[in-house]
Order: structure tokens, then C-alpha cells, then sequence
């Protein structure tokens, strides 16, 4: 199938700062505020999902962005969440966006939930998904026999992978999953640099500082005042389902949309579902209204 829609065709821009050089897609329009995107564990640009891009892009203006040493930007990953939030915080700065919502999936979420502790006032709603808040359990232990066998798999190559660590062990979840590549797959040019192990080792170091924390567990998020949309696939084996509980539980605007026979790819395997309760949610301005 031929490229359609901006998700496919939307140019890599680069951003330069006094923090380095961003790489960033920039497309849509709509009376919404702009939606920063934030990527997954080792993701770029081209694995954004244009069934759900594409339809949050009608109604707003979407940016996809690469954090430092992610595809085309320039720099070191940081080890932490905490040095991602900060890149996030000088690439908006240099668009000149002073309030955002944000999507955030797996690795993403965590630096949205920094962005809210870091600069409150230039989050004004989080979409959540596949993520889990400081001090969570279960986070990208990709040693797991479970998640180990794929990523041990020669026989699986590029986004093959994705289908089997995005996507549950069933027929129709794994159908979802070759769907899911077939659109990732609509983007002919203009590419991002596949990540290897400069991205992965200090994102995976994140991953584990992420997990410890001092003083009450979770007490930060209950000073996090953004209406927050929390999403997840119940048989997610990257970032357990129960991280998601422990958000909702504890961030004081939350509410908790759990997806069935799905894994970390949750929002890909049920898109259109997903991207509605997403524009609905985005689209509200009183303080909080269920998905």
C-alpha cells in the first residue's frame, strides 16, 4: 500500500538549541493545543502508528519528537528519566511552546510524569499508556523468558520483533499485530536511523533508576494535578498492567482504560477505539471528564 496521510509523509525536521540538535516531525491542525508524542523503549520517529497519529492530527497539531541520541538528534542518551525530561523541556522551549499535552507510551510516560513534576504549568493533559510512575514494578526486565525468546529470535528481523513483544500470544492479537506493521511499513523515505546499543544501554539504565525512589512510593504523584487518561493492555509483559494501577490509584485526576487480549501495544491493537477516548479526553476543558 502506497504512503497516505502525514504520519507517513510528514518531513524530519531538526531543531537547533544550546542543548543540542532535536529531530521532530511536525503536522496536523485543529483548534486543540498541540500534542507532544513521546516515544517508546528504543523507538524513533518511524514507529509512531499512523492509525492513531493521523486521527489525533485532525483536530490539533501533532509533534513527534526524538530525544537526545534518538535517530537524527544530536548527543548522548541520558542514563535518566529525569535528563530526558530536560531535552523534552529545551526542544519545546526552542519551538516556543509554552503549554502542551502530551502522549506519552512505555519509556515516554515516564518522562511526561517528570515533565509534570519538572514544569507543571506547560502540561495541561497526559495521555498515558503502557507506563509506569517512579518506584513501579516489573519495568522492561527484558531478561524475562518471556520477552527473551523474541529478542533472541534470529529469525525475527526489524519491526517482526515489535509484533511479538507489542502484541498477546493470541490469533486475533497477533493479526492486530501484522496490521500494525503493515502501516509502519506505508513510510518510503526520509528514515530514522535504526537504534542499537547507544540507545538501549543508557535507556535500559533509566529503566532501573526509574524503579528505586526515596522517602513515601508514589507520594510524588499525588502533587501531579493534570487530568490524566491512563492506558494499558491487560497481558502487558513489558510494563505490567499493574503499573497502571498504582497511577490511578495515586495521581489525584486519573482514570484507568485497560484494553482485553492485548499486550504493550494496546493502543495500536485497538486504535480506533483508543484515538476517540484519546480526542475526547484531549478535547475537554473542564477539569476532568472520563474517557
Amino acid at each position: 500500500m502506497p504512503a497516505s496521510g502525514p504520519t507517513a509523509t510528514a518531513p524530519t525536521r531538526l531543531l537547533e538549541t544550546s542543548t543540542g540538535t532535536y529531530a521532530y516531525r511536525r503536522f496536523g491542525g485543529g483548534p486543540g493545543r498541540p500534542l507532544l508524542c513521546l516515544q517508546h523503549f528504543t523507538g524513533t520517529l518511524d514507529n509512531w502508528d499512523p492509525a492513531v497519529i493521523d486521527p489525533l492530527a485532525s483536530g490539533r497539531e501533532v509533534v513527534l519528537f526524538d530525544n537526545a541520541g534518538v535517530g537524527r538528534s544530536s548527543g548522548e542518551v541520558p542514563p535518566t528519566i529525569a535528563g530526558m525530561a530536560k531535552h523534552a523541556l529545551s526542544f519545546l522551549n526552542g519551538l516556543g511552546l509554552t503549554e502542551v499535552d502530551v502522549l506519552g507510551f512505555s519509556l515516554g510516560g515516564m518522562v511526561a510524569l517528570q515533565l509534570a513534576q519538572d514544569r507543571p504549568s506547560i502540561l495541561r493533559r497526559m495521555i498515558l499508556v503502557g507506563t509506569a510512575p517512579r518506584g513501579g514494578e516489573d519495568i522492561m526486565h527484558l531478561e524475562k523468558p518471556s520477552l527473551a525468546r523474541h529478542l533472541g529470535d534470529p529469525t525475527l528481523k526489524g519491526y517482526a520483533v515489535l509484533q511479538k513483544l507489542f502484541f498477546a500470544p493470541t490469533d486475533s492479537s497477533q493479526a492486530a499485530g501484522d496490521a500494525f506493521i503493515e502501516r509502519l511499513s506505508r513510510r518510503r523515505e526520509d528514515h530514522d536511523p535504526v537504534s542499537g546499543p547507544s540507545v538501549a544501554g543508557p535507556q535500559i539504565a533509566a529503566f532501573r533508576e526509574w524503579e528505586r525512589f526515596e522517602g513515601i512510593r508514589f507520594g510524588e504523584l499525588r502533587r501531579i494535578a493534570q487530568p490524566a487518561l491512563v492506558v494499558n493492555g491487560v497481558h502487558d509483559e513489558m510494563i505490567s498492567v499493574t503499573n497502571s494501577y498504582r497511577l490511578v490509584e495515586n495521581l489525584p485526576n486519573a482514570v484507568l482504560l485497560v484494553y482485553p487480549d492485548s499486550g504493550h501495544g494496546s493502543l495500536f491493537q485497538f486504535h480506533v477505539s483508543f484515538t476517540r477516548q484519546a480526542a475526547a479526553f484531549l478535547d475537554s476543558e473542564s477539569p476532568f471528564v472520563p474517557a
